[in-house]
């Protein structure tokens, strides 16, 4: 892990302004929200030298009071930087900072915050009660479901756009890394639990002609995966199972290969991963190979990526089932290998993303 988590070495004056930001965070999300949805962030980010409070609200037709205290707000948290001036009565000239280039530029910090915008952030007001009561009570802001994923397709559209978008951006770029180490022992049939919207089954038919793939996941999601399958003429090689893994009543089919599970197991708590790991062995040979796929915080390379998954931890409490997490590679492992399954394999760091690949066989 990180010499940060054991060692405080920050300057008593500089915890105090982290202090700050905390305390201040709601009003700076807003913020940051605002000057990116007002055009702001972009305006100033392509001028180098030239923008002035004045020419931002004239350009924008906004006031020059509002444009003001958020570009204020914005230096304030090094979205902006000052540019220096010969005269000092010259109106003050904004420039992009590092981290409002970010905000501006990098696909992951755009996709987080659309997460916490358009997901969490209503919902997450009162965190408190959901963390006493166990519930995701800050579904309700969306819907009556009992955990997010039976309303995934009910969303409003901006929240399942962003919903998908955050999905999608971290485990996708994984494939490309995984696909080799899956297929290194060939699998003719693979099952893919909690298959979402195909995107890992698509990508295994195109890279093995051989593969057959099941996708297994809820009866609200499998019109998803089957219609683009359809669209990717993979109908024939990508099937669909309607199965909720938390139905006591439920089996997993036999007869895979390969079984997969992508950024799955995290939506469940660790005695449900147990749970459903039980499932997978009654329905696995000696020789079915068991693939999990999960950004495991202290597996990270950069503390940055190891907080994103620690607050999306706050996500699944309030908005998802209210009693699962990112979880770390150790409590992970344990709650499959109670099941009785024996980790093989672990690929650490696999894509950009720091995705760590897992894979199990019966004991």
């Amino acid at each position: 892990m990180f010499d940060f988590y054991f060692n405080d070495k920050l300057a008593a004056v500089d915890a105090k302004f982290e202090a700050q930001k905390i305390a201040f965070a709601p009003l700076s999300f807003q913020a940051d929200k605002a000057l990116r949805n007002l055009g702001i962030l972009e305006e100033i980010g392509h001028h180098k030298k030239d923008s002035t409070i004045k020419d931002i609200a004239t350009k924008l037709s906004l006031s020059e009071y509002g444009v003001g205290v958020l570009a204020e707000m914005g230096l304030g948290i090094g979205i902006f930087k000052l540019i220096p001036q010969n005269d000092e009565k010259a109106p003050l000239c904004y420039t992009l900072g590092k981290v409002g280039f970010f905000l501006l530029k990098d696909e992951m910090t755009k996709v987080n915050l659309d997460f916490s915008e358009d997901v969490c952030y209503k919902g997450a007001e009162n965190l408190i009660d959901f963390i006493k009561n166990g519930k995701p009570e800050g579904l309700k802001v969306f819907g009556t479901w009992k955990t997010i994923y039976e309303g995934l397709s009910k969303l409003p559209d901006q929240a399942k756009k962003s919903w998908f978008g955050f999905d999608h951006f971290y485990s996708d770029l994984a494939f490309p890394e995984a696909l080799p180490i899956v297929f290194k022992n060939k699998p003719k049939e693979l099952f893919d639990i909690g298959g979402n919207t195909a995107k890992w089954g698509i990508a295994c038919c195109k890279y093995n002609p051989d593969v057959h793939v099941s996708i297994l996941d809820l009866p609200g999601q499998i019109s998803v995966a089957e219609a683009n399958a359809a669209k990717e003429g993979l109908s024939r090689r990508i099937s669909t199972k309607p199965v909720n893994v938390l139905d006591p009543n439920s089996k997993v089919p036999e007869g895979a290969n390969a079984v997969w599970m992508s950024q799955f197991l995290d939506c469940f708590s660790l005695s449900e991963i147990t749970s459903i790991l039980q499932k997978i062995r009654e329905a696995a040979s000696a020789t079915t190979d068991v693939y999990v796929l999960e950004p495991l915080w202290d597996k990270q390379r950069f503390e940055a990526a190891a907080y994103s998954l620690q607050a999306t931890s706050l996500y699944f409490t309030c908005m998802a089932n209210g009693n699962s997490k990112m979880y770390r590679f150790e409590e992970l492992t344990n709650a499959v290998e109670d099941a009785g399954f024996e980790l093989k394999e672990a690929h650490h760091d696999v894509g950009i993303n720091s995705y760590s690949l897992l894979r199990f066989r019966i004991k």
